[in-house]
């Protein structure tokens, strides 16, 4: 098909449209300069999800229509509204007699009181649906003058490019969306992630994991930006782990509790990203978690949930956190043989059938991301 030059200058605006903000925001200004329009807009209604006042995002270049007018459609006229949205074939040009029936009571006030009042008496509108089935609606409307055959022409040869860059919308928006619930998730179980060269070199991080790296922190950007932790203990087992990964890479995941009050630990393992094209593939990623509540808030939490007395529930806690009956019977200050005795008690109440069972059950619990 022919693209009329008009038309392929647009192309461009549109691709870039999806990255700017308001979207299409520069593609509309040069639609409405081209067909010398007085109102030009792209409405995606209805989206699938959330309340329906909600589910209209309105774009749009020029004067639209005014406040009162704007009010009346929200709060009533929109009940009425006889435009065949739905019913409108994708990609063909619709003037405005073949949208409304000129004569109809209903049709003509929706006109006289929206339409005419917003200074949209000369009217081009266009659907244009992308494969998951959203739609969007592209209006380019003037007071007087009808529109000719070139600007009809413009209109309806940047259907394909405005369909694509929908569908290139609509992908980004369920990934921002995807990518945010995970990025909560992982923020309410205070997870944070450091990305490493074979080194030990910190290339990147995300907020958590950078804000962990400093003066106030358990770890920082030692010499040569290596991943260094405060504590000499800690520091050597990081080294320790760091040289073992990288020299082999098939080898186990590496745990290491950089804190125990508060709660902050870390599992090295090897990378599985790719190299891109802007930056090196790391070797390894550090995910870094923190416990923002307090030992004593974490036992109330455990006492509530799985109804332990409090020695029970500091017991629990600390088997959870990896140490074995002997390390938390020193922690505790208990004989082993009582905390052995405390253990069969949890694991009655939590019906775990051993620690692996109580680790599993404590931190796939809600407790994670409380």
């Amino acid at each position: 098909m022919h693209i009329p030059s008009d038309a392929a200058a647009l192309i461009q605006p549109i691709v870039d449209g999806i990255f700017e903000e308001p979207l299409w925001g520069s593609f509309l200004d040069q639609l409405r300069a081209r067909t010398r329009s007085g109102y030009v807009s792209i409405v995606l209604r209805p989206l699938p999800f959330g309340p329906a006042k909600n589910r209209v995002v309105h774009l749009y270049s020029g004067q639209p229509s005014p406040p009162l007018v704007s009010q009346h459609y929200h709060d009533t006229l929109h009940i009425s509204d006889p435009m065949p949205y739905l019913d409108m074939a994708d990609g063909r040009l619709y003037a405005l007699s073949e949208l409304l029936e000129f004569g109809n009571p209903e049709h003509d006030a929706y006109r006289s009181q929206l339409l005419t009042a917003s200074g949209m008496n000369v009217l081009r509108m266009m659907r244009v649906v992308e494969p998951s089935g959203i739609s969007a609606w592209l209006t380019v409307a003037r007071r007087e003058g009808e529109f000719d055959a070139s600007a009809d022409a413009v209109i309806a040869a940047i259907g394909p490019a405005l369909r694509s860059a929908l569908r290139c919308y609509v992908a980004l928006e369920r990934e921002r969306d995807s990518a945010s619930l995970a990025n909560e998730a992982i923020r309410r179980m205070n997870f944070g992630w450091l990305t490493l060269g074979a080194d030990g070199r910190i290339l990147d991080a995300d907020a958590h994991g950078e804000s962990l790296l400093g003066p106030s922190g358990q770890l920082f950007r030692g010499r040569g930006g290596k991943l260094a932790a405060h504590d000499s203990e800690v520091n050597r087992d990081i080294n320790e782990a760091v040289r073992a990964l990288a020299l082999d890479p098939q080898s186990r995941p590496r745990a290491i509790v950089l804190s125990r009050e508060p709660w902050l630990d870390m599992l090295l393992v090897p990378s599985t990203i790719r190299p891109g094209t802007t930056r090196p593939a790391p070797a390894l990623v550090a995910y870094v978690h923190a416990d923002n509540w307090s030992s004593s808030d974490r036992c109330d939490q455990l006492g509530q949930m799985f109804d332990l007395i409090p020695s029970e529930a500091r017991l629990a806690l600390a088997l959870s956190r990896g140490m074995s009956i002997a390390e938390a019977a020193i922690e505790l200050g208990l004989t082993v043989e009582s905390a052995r005795t405390y253990s069969k008690r949890i694991y009655a109440k939590t019906g775990a059938r051993g620690q692996a069972d109580l680790v599993r059950f404590i931190h796939r619990s809600v407790l994670a991301i409380a």
